[in-house]
Protein backbone atom coordinates (compact mmCIF):
# COMPACT_ATOMS: atom_id res chain seq x y z
CA UNK A 1 0.00 0.00 0.00
CA UNK A 2 1.36 3.49 -0.84
CA UNK A 3 2.61 5.27 2.26
CA UNK A 4 0.73 8.49 1.43
CA UNK A 5 -2.68 6.85 0.96
CA UNK A 6 -4.93 7.94 3.90
CA UNK A 7 -6.39 4.49 4.62
CA UNK A 8 -8.21 4.11 7.95
CA UNK A 9 -9.84 1.09 9.57
CA UNK A 10 -13.07 0.59 11.56
CA UNK A 11 -14.47 4.07 10.87
CA UNK A 12 -17.97 5.06 11.97
CA UNK A 13 -20.17 6.21 9.07
CA UNK A 14 -22.91 7.65 11.29
CA UNK A 15 -21.88 11.22 10.46
CA UNK A 16 -21.47 10.42 6.76
CA UNK A 17 -25.02 9.28 5.92
CA UNK A 18 -28.12 11.43 6.41
CA UNK A 19 -30.16 8.52 7.79
CA UNK A 20 -27.62 8.56 10.64
CA UNK A 21 -27.26 4.77 10.48
CA UNK A 22 -24.47 3.78 12.94
CA UNK A 23 -22.64 1.46 10.56
CA UNK A 24 -18.86 1.09 10.44
CA UNK A 25 -16.49 0.86 7.50
CA UNK A 26 -13.80 -1.81 7.72
CA UNK A 27 -11.64 0.26 5.35
CA UNK A 28 -12.06 3.97 4.65
CA UNK A 29 -10.21 6.49 2.45
CA UNK A 30 -10.98 10.20 2.55
CA UNK A 31 -10.26 11.23 -1.05
CA UNK A 32 -8.91 14.78 -1.16
CA UNK A 33 -6.77 14.26 -4.28
CA UNK A 34 -7.46 12.24 -7.46
CA UNK A 35 -4.11 10.59 -6.83
CA UNK A 36 -5.69 8.70 -3.95
CA UNK A 37 -7.92 6.87 -6.42
CA UNK A 38 -4.95 6.09 -8.65
CA UNK A 39 -3.10 4.73 -5.60
CA UNK A 40 -6.02 2.45 -4.75
CA UNK A 41 -6.18 1.22 -8.35
CA UNK A 42 -2.44 0.51 -8.32
CA UNK A 43 -2.57 -1.54 -5.13
CA UNK A 44 -3.55 -5.16 -5.96
CA UNK A 45 -5.12 -5.87 -2.56
CA UNK A 46 -7.21 -2.67 -2.47
CA UNK A 47 -8.12 -2.79 -6.16
CA UNK A 48 -9.59 -6.27 -5.67
CA UNK A 49 -12.05 -5.06 -3.01
CA UNK A 50 -15.61 -3.99 -3.80
CA UNK A 51 -15.95 -0.20 -3.58
CA UNK A 52 -18.49 2.16 -2.05
CA UNK A 53 -18.05 5.70 -3.37
CA UNK A 54 -19.50 8.02 -0.75
CA UNK A 55 -20.45 11.65 -1.25
CA UNK A 56 -22.76 13.36 1.24
CA UNK A 57 -24.49 10.10 2.11
CA UNK A 58 -27.88 11.67 1.33
CA UNK A 59 -28.92 9.04 -1.20
CA UNK A 60 -27.78 6.00 0.73
CA UNK A 61 -29.29 3.37 3.00
CA UNK A 62 -26.74 1.22 4.84
CA UNK A 63 -28.62 -1.95 5.77
CA UNK A 64 -25.76 -3.70 7.58
CA UNK A 65 -23.82 -2.95 10.75
CA UNK A 66 -20.50 -3.22 8.93
CA UNK A 67 -19.58 -2.18 5.40
CA UNK A 68 -17.24 -4.72 3.83
CA UNK A 69 -16.52 -2.61 0.75
CA UNK A 70 -13.66 -0.13 0.60
CA UNK A 71 -15.31 3.22 1.33
CA UNK A 72 -13.98 6.04 -0.87
CA UNK A 73 -15.29 9.25 0.69
CA UNK A 74 -15.08 11.95 -1.98
CA UNK A 75 -13.83 15.19 -0.41
CA UNK A 76 -12.37 16.94 -3.47
CA UNK A 77 -12.92 20.69 -2.98
CA UNK A 78 -12.98 23.72 -5.25
CA UNK A 79 -15.28 25.67 -7.59
CA UNK A 80 -14.67 28.28 -10.28
CA UNK A 81 -15.91 29.93 -13.45
CA UNK A 82 -13.95 28.24 -16.23
CA UNK A 83 -15.18 29.88 -19.42
CA UNK A 84 -18.06 31.06 -21.55
CA UNK A 85 -19.92 30.15 -24.70
CA UNK A 86 -22.19 32.31 -26.83
CA UNK A 87 -25.16 31.57 -24.59
CA UNK A 88 -23.77 30.27 -21.29
CA UNK A 89 -21.25 30.70 -18.49
CA UNK A 90 -19.32 27.54 -17.63
CA UNK A 91 -18.83 26.80 -13.93
CA UNK A 92 -17.00 23.81 -12.49
CA UNK A 93 -17.11 22.28 -9.02
CA UNK A 94 -15.17 19.33 -7.68
CA UNK A 95 -16.97 16.25 -6.47
CA UNK A 96 -16.78 16.87 -2.73
CA UNK A 97 -18.39 20.30 -2.81
CA UNK A 98 -21.72 20.56 -0.99
CA UNK A 99 -24.47 20.84 -3.61
CA UNK A 100 -26.55 23.55 -1.91
CA UNK A 101 -23.46 25.61 -1.11
CA UNK A 102 -22.49 25.38 -4.78
CA UNK A 103 -25.97 26.53 -5.86
CA UNK A 104 -25.67 29.47 -3.45
CA UNK A 105 -22.25 30.30 -4.88
CA UNK A 106 -23.60 30.39 -8.45
CA UNK A 107 -26.36 32.74 -7.32
CA UNK A 108 -23.77 34.98 -5.66
CA UNK A 109 -22.01 35.18 -9.04
CA UNK A 110 -25.27 36.44 -10.55
CA UNK A 111 -25.87 33.17 -12.40
CA UNK A 112 -29.21 31.39 -12.68
CA UNK A 113 -30.03 27.87 -13.78
CA UNK A 114 -29.68 25.77 -10.64
CA UNK A 115 -32.03 27.69 -8.31
CA UNK A 116 -34.91 25.18 -8.56
CA UNK A 117 -32.59 22.58 -7.05
CA UNK A 118 -31.57 24.66 -4.03
CA UNK A 119 -31.36 22.88 -0.67
CA UNK A 120 -31.13 19.39 -2.15
CA UNK A 121 -28.75 17.56 0.20
CA UNK A 122 -25.60 15.86 -1.06
CA UNK A 123 -22.51 16.70 -3.07
CA UNK A 124 -21.82 17.98 -6.57
CA UNK A 125 -20.17 14.69 -7.54
CA UNK A 126 -23.32 12.74 -6.74
CA UNK A 127 -25.64 15.13 -8.59
CA UNK A 128 -25.19 13.70 -12.12
CA UNK A 129 -25.21 10.10 -10.89
CA UNK A 130 -28.79 10.48 -9.67
CA UNK A 131 -29.58 13.23 -12.18
CA UNK A 132 -31.05 15.06 -9.21
CA UNK A 133 -34.01 17.30 -9.77
CA UNK A 134 -36.76 19.32 -8.15
CA UNK A 135 -39.58 21.66 -9.15
CA UNK A 136 -39.33 21.01 -12.87
CA UNK A 137 -35.53 21.13 -13.20
CA UNK A 138 -32.89 18.40 -13.42
CA UNK A 139 -29.10 18.41 -13.47
CA UNK A 140 -29.10 17.39 -17.14
CA UNK A 141 -30.80 20.68 -18.06
CA UNK A 142 -27.66 22.71 -17.30
CA UNK A 143 -25.06 19.97 -17.59
CA UNK A 144 -22.00 20.56 -19.77
CA UNK A 145 -19.43 17.84 -18.95
CA UNK A 146 -17.77 15.94 -16.13
CA UNK A 147 -14.45 14.29 -15.39
CA UNK A 148 -14.18 10.71 -14.17
CA UNK A 149 -11.50 8.37 -12.92
CA UNK A 150 -11.95 4.90 -14.40
CA UNK A 151 -10.90 2.02 -12.15
CA UNK A 152 -11.10 -0.32 -15.14
CA UNK A 153 -7.94 1.10 -16.72
CA UNK A 154 -6.66 3.74 -14.28
CA UNK A 155 -7.32 6.64 -16.68
CA UNK A 156 -9.03 10.00 -16.29
CA UNK A 157 -11.36 11.30 -19.00
CA UNK A 158 -14.14 13.76 -19.78
CA UNK A 159 -17.73 12.72 -20.49
CA UNK A 160 -20.46 14.76 -22.17
CA UNK A 161 -24.21 14.49 -21.60
CA UNK A 162 -24.70 11.80 -24.23
CA UNK A 163 -22.05 9.61 -22.60
CA UNK A 164 -23.71 10.07 -19.20
CA UNK A 165 -27.05 8.74 -20.55
CA UNK A 166 -29.24 10.78 -18.26
CA UNK A 167 -32.75 9.62 -17.45
CA UNK A 168 -35.29 10.18 -14.71
CA UNK A 169 -33.17 9.88 -11.53
CA UNK A 170 -30.80 7.80 -13.63
CA UNK A 171 -27.49 7.82 -15.49
CA UNK A 172 -24.86 5.43 -16.82
CA UNK A 173 -23.20 5.52 -13.39
CA UNK A 174 -26.07 3.52 -11.89
CA UNK A 175 -25.59 0.66 -14.37
CA UNK A 176 -22.94 -2.08 -14.66
CA UNK A 177 -21.12 -0.33 -17.51
CA UNK A 178 -20.57 2.70 -15.28
CA UNK A 179 -19.59 0.85 -12.12
CA UNK A 180 -15.87 1.51 -12.55
CA UNK A 181 -16.32 5.29 -12.94
CA UNK A 182 -15.83 7.83 -10.14
CA UNK A 183 -16.86 11.45 -10.73
CA UNK A 184 -14.07 13.95 -9.99
CA UNK A 185 -15.72 17.23 -11.04
CA UNK A 186 -18.76 18.54 -12.89
CA UNK A 187 -19.06 21.52 -15.25
CA UNK A 188 -22.38 23.27 -15.77
CA UNK A 189 -23.45 25.64 -18.54
CA UNK A 190 -25.57 28.33 -16.88
CA UNK A 191 -27.63 30.40 -19.32
CA UNK A 192 -26.82 34.03 -20.04
CA UNK A 193 -30.44 34.65 -21.08
CA UNK A 194 -32.04 33.24 -17.93
CA UNK A 195 -35.79 32.87 -17.53
CA UNK A 196 -37.52 31.47 -14.43
CA UNK A 197 -38.69 27.87 -14.52
CA UNK A 198 -42.10 28.07 -12.84
CA UNK A 199 -43.73 24.97 -14.31
CA UNK A 200 -44.60 23.66 -10.86
CA UNK A 201 -47.78 25.38 -9.67
CA UNK A 202 -46.63 25.51 -6.04
CA UNK A 203 -43.48 27.38 -7.01
CA UNK A 204 -45.31 29.71 -9.39
CA UNK A 205 -47.76 30.57 -6.63
CA UNK A 206 -44.90 31.29 -4.20
CA UNK A 207 -43.54 34.06 -6.46
CA UNK A 208 -46.82 35.27 -7.99
CA UNK A 209 -46.54 38.68 -6.33
CA UNK A 210 -43.22 39.36 -8.08
CA UNK A 211 -43.52 40.70 -11.62
CA UNK A 212 -40.15 39.39 -12.82
CA UNK A 213 -38.58 37.09 -10.21
CA UNK A 214 -34.80 36.83 -10.06
CA UNK A 215 -32.86 33.56 -9.64
CA UNK A 216 -32.30 34.55 -6.00
CA UNK A 217 -36.02 35.02 -5.40
CA UNK A 218 -36.86 31.70 -7.04
CA UNK A 219 -34.22 29.98 -4.91
CA UNK A 220 -35.62 31.57 -1.75
CA UNK A 221 -39.09 30.33 -2.65
CA UNK A 222 -37.79 26.80 -3.27
CA UNK A 223 -35.90 26.83 0.03
CA UNK A 224 -39.00 27.97 1.91
CA UNK A 225 -41.15 25.26 0.34
CA UNK A 226 -38.62 22.52 1.03
CA UNK A 227 -38.17 23.60 4.65
CA UNK A 228 -41.91 23.63 5.14
CA UNK A 229 -42.45 20.16 3.67
CA UNK A 230 -39.28 18.17 4.33
CA UNK A 231 -37.38 17.31 7.53
CA UNK A 232 -33.88 18.64 8.08
CA UNK A 233 -31.47 15.64 8.05
CA UNK A 234 -29.49 17.35 10.81
CA UNK A 235 -32.54 16.99 13.07
CA UNK A 236 -34.33 13.87 11.77
CA UNK A 237 -32.41 11.17 9.93
CA UNK A 238 -33.71 10.80 6.37
CA UNK A 239 -32.64 10.59 2.74
CA UNK A 240 -35.25 12.87 1.24
CA UNK A 241 -37.70 11.29 -1.19
CA UNK A 242 -37.25 7.56 -0.72
CA UNK A 243 -39.21 6.34 -3.73
CA UNK A 244 -39.23 7.33 -7.39
CA UNK A 245 -42.49 8.41 -8.98
CA UNK A 246 -43.50 5.32 -10.98
CA UNK A 247 -44.16 5.53 -14.70
CA UNK A 248 -46.94 3.23 -15.97
CA UNK A 249 -48.64 2.59 -19.33
CA UNK A 250 -51.54 4.90 -20.10
CA UNK A 251 -53.95 1.94 -19.94
CA UNK A 252 -52.91 1.13 -16.39
CA UNK A 253 -53.46 4.73 -15.35
CA UNK A 254 -56.94 4.76 -16.92
CA UNK A 255 -57.90 1.63 -14.97
CA UNK A 256 -56.72 3.21 -11.73
CA UNK A 257 -58.68 6.41 -12.47
CA UNK A 258 -61.87 4.36 -12.69
CA UNK A 259 -61.49 3.55 -8.99
CA UNK A 260 -59.52 6.57 -7.78
CA UNK A 261 -60.57 9.60 -9.87
CA UNK A 262 -58.36 11.88 -7.75
CA UNK A 263 -55.23 9.91 -8.66
CA UNK A 264 -52.32 12.31 -9.20
CA UNK A 265 -50.77 11.61 -12.59
CA UNK A 266 -48.79 13.42 -15.27
CA UNK A 267 -48.76 12.53 -18.96
CA UNK A 268 -45.31 11.77 -20.40
CA UNK A 269 -44.11 12.54 -23.95
CA UNK A 270 -44.12 8.84 -24.88
CA UNK A 271 -47.76 8.40 -23.88
CA UNK A 272 -47.07 6.82 -20.51
CA UNK A 273 -48.16 8.33 -17.19
CA UNK A 274 -46.06 9.27 -14.18
CA UNK A 275 -47.87 8.66 -10.90
CA UNK A 276 -47.21 10.50 -7.64
CA UNK A 277 -45.60 7.95 -5.32
CA UNK A 278 -46.44 10.08 -2.29
CA UNK A 279 -50.13 10.00 -3.18
CA UNK A 280 -50.05 6.20 -3.53
CA UNK A 281 -48.31 5.78 -0.16
CA UNK A 282 -50.70 8.20 1.53
CA UNK A 283 -53.73 6.32 0.18
CA UNK A 284 -52.33 3.13 1.67
CA UNK A 285 -52.39 4.79 5.08
CA UNK A 286 -48.65 5.00 5.68
CA UNK A 287 -48.24 8.76 6.06
CA UNK A 288 -47.25 9.46 9.66
CA UNK A 289 -47.07 5.76 10.60
CA UNK A 290 -44.13 4.07 12.32
CA UNK A 291 -42.73 0.58 12.11
CA UNK A 292 -40.47 0.20 15.09
CA UNK A 293 -38.00 3.09 15.19
CA UNK A 294 -38.51 3.87 11.50
CA UNK A 295 -41.40 5.90 10.19
CA UNK A 296 -43.03 7.88 7.39
CA UNK A 297 -42.77 11.64 7.81
CA UNK A 298 -46.18 13.11 8.75
CA UNK A 299 -45.84 16.02 6.31
CA UNK A 300 -44.58 14.07 3.28
CA UNK A 301 -45.36 10.42 2.57
CA UNK A 302 -42.34 10.06 0.27
CA UNK A 303 -39.90 10.59 3.14
CA UNK A 304 -38.88 7.74 5.45
CA UNK A 305 -37.30 8.82 8.72
CA UNK A 306 -35.12 7.49 11.49
CA UNK A 307 -37.05 8.43 14.62
CA UNK A 308 -34.00 7.69 16.73
CA UNK A 309 -31.75 4.67 16.91
CA UNK A 310 -33.20 2.89 13.88
CA UNK A 311 -30.96 0.45 12.05
CA UNK A 312 -30.70 0.25 8.30
CA UNK A 313 -32.55 -3.06 8.46
CA UNK A 314 -35.50 -1.34 10.17
CA UNK A 315 -35.66 1.37 7.50
CA UNK A 316 -35.49 -1.32 4.83
CA UNK A 317 -38.28 -3.35 6.47
CA UNK A 318 -40.51 -0.25 6.46
CA UNK A 319 -39.71 0.44 2.80
CA UNK A 320 -40.59 -3.12 1.80
CA UNK A 321 -43.85 -3.05 3.73
CA UNK A 322 -44.83 0.13 1.86
CA UNK A 323 -43.84 -1.40 -1.47
CA UNK A 324 -45.95 -4.47 -0.78
CA UNK A 325 -49.02 -2.43 0.20
CA UNK A 326 -48.80 -0.12 -2.82
CA UNK A 327 -48.32 -3.05 -5.18
CA UNK A 328 -51.26 -4.95 -3.68
CA UNK A 329 -53.61 -1.97 -3.99
CA UNK A 330 -52.46 -0.26 -7.19
CA UNK A 331 -50.49 -2.91 -9.09
CA UNK A 332 -47.39 -0.70 -9.03
CA UNK A 333 -44.05 -1.69 -7.46
CA UNK A 334 -42.33 1.42 -6.12
CA UNK A 335 -38.60 1.70 -6.76
CA UNK A 336 -36.37 3.17 -4.05
CA UNK A 337 -34.19 6.16 -4.90
CA UNK A 338 -31.38 5.59 -2.36
CA UNK A 339 -28.54 3.17 -3.02
CA UNK A 340 -28.86 0.12 -0.78
CA UNK A 341 -25.61 -1.11 0.80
Amino acid sequence: MPADLPLSHDVSLAAFNTFRIPARARRYVRVTDPGHLAAVAADPALAALPRLVLGGGSNLLIAHDEVEALVLHMALAGKEIVGTTDDAVLVRARAGENWHAFVEWTLAQGLGGLENMALIPGTVGASPIQNIGAYGAEVKDCFHALTVFDFADGTTRTMDAAACRFGYRDSVFKHPEGASLVVLDVTFALPRAWTPNLRYAELAQAVQGIAVPTPRQVADAVIAIRRRKLPDPAEIGNAGSFFKNPVVPREHCVRLLDTWPDLVHHAQPDGSEKLAAGWLIDRCGWKGRNLGRAGVYPKQALVLVNNGGATGAEILALARAIQDDVEARFGVRLEPEPVLV
